[in-house]
């Protein structure tokens, strides 16, 4: 994935709703962060695009059949968008101050979530491939551990436990990171 295939996704999410402006906030966030810096393999797997119009973000779920999972799209391209309101993440505080423009052709205008803040959200949800992106961004230097911690504790989680939890998995990463 790179962002030639988002140019594509969002040439025709443009075409279908005319909006030109749109937040990712996945796994591939991590393409409008990093410019020419070698990202690793691990990080650059998914498929699915995570995101919402930015001034509309109802909108992106008029783009699930003809852009989303087991679409036409996804057929012939081999990925697809997953609309997706921008409350679904457990996000810090200020996370959309960090938003980082990229621009596409066409006028197009991507928003990318800080992959500090991306690796917050994963840490709650604490999937196994949700702490092989965290790693594989640790062990490149992508991600910084000092920030995600930082950025826990203006993290409202769903309870204490996803808290306790998150850190001790941030610590456990930190720890492989190192070897």
């Amino acid at each position: 994935m790179d962002l030639a295939n988002l140019q594509e996704l969002f040439d025709e999410a443009k075409r279908l709703t005319d909006h030109t402006e749109f937040v990712v906030i996945g796994s591939l966030s991590i393409l409008g962060v990093v410019g020419g810096a070698e990202i690793p393999r691990r990080m650059l797997m998914s498929i699915d695009v995570d995101c919402y119009t930015r001034q509309d973000p109802a909108r992106i779920f008029e783009l699930r059949r003809p852009l989303g999972e087991g679409s036409d799209f996804q057929a012939s391209h081999g990925y697809y968008l997953d609309p997706v309101a921008p409350t679904v993440a457990t996000l810090p505080d200020g996370w959309e101050a960090r938003l980082v423009p990229v621009k596409l052709d066409r006028g197009i205008v991507v928003q990318f979530l800080d992959p500090n803040d991306a690796a917050v959200s994963k840490y709650a949800r604490s999937e196994l491939r949700d702490r092989e992106w965290i790693r594989a961004g640790l062990s490149a230097g992508l991600l910084s551990a000092p920030i995600i911690a930082s950025r826990f504790a203006q993290t409202d989680f769903d309870s204490a436990e996803e808290r306790i939890s998150a850190y001790a998995a941030l610590e456990e990463d930190r720890a492989k990171a190192k070897r």
